[in-house]
């Protein structure tokens, strides 16, 4: 994810921030903050890539374990309000096309944005502060002499956390997915009726809503179904922890969405793609160069003799 995600995310960034800049437009601006909201998870990635590669023991300094979840977790359910609001935009620009257009403004979104940042922030400081109470004068969680990091709660926390996780299960996750599944059916519906629509087009719209989907079933899912499964059995699963590395996978496949939403990030990708594809010709060419000289010189030497 870390690999691939961030520089594609980083693409995605300017060619966004440019649009933004020159001529925003509403599917613009939630593509940006679906950009930065991605870009902040991938920051944070390796500090999680250290965790795992220690057994799950946090060795990091210990105020960062509670700044890392609360911007981890910030990023997973900005991810699922943006892409939910994607959904809603390109719904009511096929369905309502003229009355939509009318009343689409740039501020709108804006202000959308904004709310969704802080709702989204506002819910998370909730498991920062219960994380926090659970910390250690040193920062972390102690179990048989080792460190970790938002493990091993009391009964009492669990209390007030795992509620709070069906919470976000409900309010961050099943709304959200619930709303993106109905307006992507009812969009892929009505380009699929029109038939002055171009075939690319359709299959644009087609790519746009499996991998929006597909970023709600795989990577949120699993995760999300934990809380759940956590509430019913009052106590964290122990496989809640494996569900984490889906749930960043969505940051490796947002570029896709990306590239399905904006014909800017359609160029942007393609001539990114054709100069690394310029570049590692030339390169082969340069080493393959000295190799035809050497035997060039070697077939002249034989002839010679």
């Amino acid at each position: 994810t870390f690999l691939t995600g961030l520089p594609s995310n980083l693409l995605a960034f300017y060619t966004f921030l440019m649009k933004v800049r020159q001529k925003p437009t509403p599917v613009d601006i939630l593509l940006l903050n679906l950009t930065v909201s991605d870009i902040f998870l991938l920051i944070l990635l390796p500090f999680k890539i250290v965790e795992a590669a220690s057994g799950m023991e946090w060795l990091l300094p210990a105020f960062l374990c509670p700044l890392t979840n609360y911007f981890y977790f910030n990023s997973i359910y900005l991810s699922s309000l943006f892409l939910m609001a994607i959904s809603i935009d390109r719904y009511l620009g096929v369905a309502f096309p003229i009355k939509y257009r009318l009343r689409r403004r740039p501020g709108y979104t804006a202000a959308t944005s904004v709310v969704f940042w802080v709702v989204v922030f506002a819910h998370c400081s909730l498991v920062y502060i219960v994380q926090y109470e659970a910390l250690s004068p040193n920062g972390t969680t102690t179990s048989n002499s080792k460190s970790h990091c938002y493990e091993n709660f009391s009964p009492i926390q669990l209390q007030i956390l795992l509620p709070v996780r069906l919470e976000f299960f409900v309010v961050l996750f099943c709304l959200p997915f619930t709303i993106t599944i109905f307006c992507y059916i009812n969009f892929v519906h009505i380009l699929v009726a029109l038939p002055k629509i171009p075939a690319q087009r359709k299959q644009r719209a087609m790519g746009l809503a499996l991998a929006t989907l597909f970023n709600f079933i795989v990577c949120s899912a699993p995760y999300n179904l934990s809380h759940v499964v956590g509430f019913v059995q009052n106590e964290s699963p122990s496989w809640r922890v494996y569900t984490l590395l889906l749930s960043t996978l969505n940051a490796a496949l947002d570029p896709a969405i990306f590239y399905f939403s904006s014909t800017a990030v359609q160029r942007a990708f393609g001539n990114c793609l054709a100069g690394l594809w310029y570049k590692l010709i030339t390169i082969m060419a340069w080493c393959h160069l000295p190799c035809l000289t050497r035997c060039g010189e070697g077939g002249r030497g034989r002839g010679d003799q």
